[in-house]
């Protein structure tokens, strides 16, 4: 019996001596997932096209050393909040919270040493259906400002139908909050631009910002707009429209409010690549999903195999809860209270047509 597997090896050494692994998961249909424990980064991911072609689908670098030295969140957790807070400023039970601004004046991504610079504990599971990368960390108290004691697991499984879960699960010890994700930079083609690519997004609704990338707190909806992707378009079609939201960040890098959350697995976007055939459908459990189209990629990185990542070398596809939650009450929450337990799940599964 085929069975899907999964293997370690030594990645390097971090600047202050941890040592950090490579895992690689496979099935029995091709598909071929590359994960390290330093940022829990999904460093490759290999599908097959529609003539069984392998392909690596997402950008990322072959060595540790670029991944400590370009901390651009290539494929890596997010945490302990991703996106931005304005000011890096919040409210909890009566206290404020001063996190770091490490993104102008806003903090981003979980702050300087967020969820993708640490050496994250690992253990392998392997399975006649799926194979699971099961990663763990305890954020402490105060790290990176946050309150609380907050362990973090999240378990990488690849599934036989080559369908990628990632399940996330946090208990804290002080009410804080939370908010992961995966930072994955997509690519169906394998290389060149994103801009082809055809998406559809279960959104009727997004979350405006402002100049300094920050929501407005206004929820608005898609129509007539080049926000709306309801129906599959291809995403270069109307990125260069003189539309003031695309004009803030030069293309797309937008929360938008998925249709029927209610906290069950549901579709959240489709991509299709029409020349390899490729197809990726993402299903999340949470409430938004952040469309970037990868503007600020600038050519400064050098990536697998000397590829240069150009501005739309890759899109993002982030499941995640609002930017800046903790400042607009009419967001869905991101507070993590002591005695709950936080539980999300993303899946990416890929097909060809």
């Amino acid at each position: 019996m085929s069975i899907n597997q999964i293997s370690k090896q030594h990645f390097g050494f971090t600047p202050d001596g941890h040592e950090a692994y490579l895992y690689t998961l496979t099935n029995p249909s091709g598909m071929e997932v590359c994960i390290t424990n330093y940022g829990g980064a999904i460093t490759s991911l290999k599908v097959p096209d529609r003539k069984g072609n392998l392909g690596d689908v997402v950008l990322g670098y072959e060595t540790l050393d670029e991944y400590v030295r370009h901390p651009r969140f290539l494929g890596a957790l997010i945490g302990r909040f991703a996106n931005r807070i304005a000011l890096g400023k919040f409210t909890l039970n009566g206290t404020t919270y001063q996190l770091v601004q490490n993104n102008g004046p806003n903090h981003l991504h979980g702050g300087i040493k967020g969820f993708h610079r640490v050496v994250w504990d690992a253990a392998e599971e392997g399975g006649v259906y799926e194979t699971a990368l099961r990663l763990s960390y305890l954020s402490v108290d105060g790290e990176e400002a946050y309150p609380g004691n907050l362990q973090v697991n999240v378990n990488y499984i690849l599934f036989q139908n080559n369908e990628l879960r990632i399940e996330y699960r946090a208990t804290t010890d002080k009410d804080t909050i939370i908010n992961l994700t995966n930072h994955s930079y997509f690519n169906l083609a394998g290389s060149g631009s994103i801009l082809e690519h055809q998406l559809e997004l279960n959104a009727e609704q997004f979350t405006p910002i402002g100049p300094d990338l920050i929501p407005t707190g206004e929820i608005a909806d898609v129509d007539y707009t080049p926000m709306d992707f309801r129906r599959s378009t291809t995403i270069g079609e109307r990125i260069d429209t003189p539309f003031e939201q695309l004009g803030f960040v030069r293309g797309y890098d937008h929360n938008f409010v998925l249709r029927d959350s209610d906290g069950m697995l549901r579709p959240a976007a489709k991509v299709y690549e029409p020349i390899s055939g490729r197809v990726l459908e993402v299903l999340t459990t949470q409430p938004g999903l952040q469309f970037y189209s990868g503007n600020f990629l600038d050519g400064s990185l050098t990536g697998k195999g000397g590829m240069v990542y150009h501005k739309y070398a890759g899109l993002c596809l982030e499941t995640q809860h609002f930017p800046d939650s903790p400042n607009h009450p009419n967001f869905p929450t991101t507070v993590l209270r002591r005695g709950e337990e936080f539980n999300q799940i993303a899946v990416f599964r890929f097909t060809v047509a």
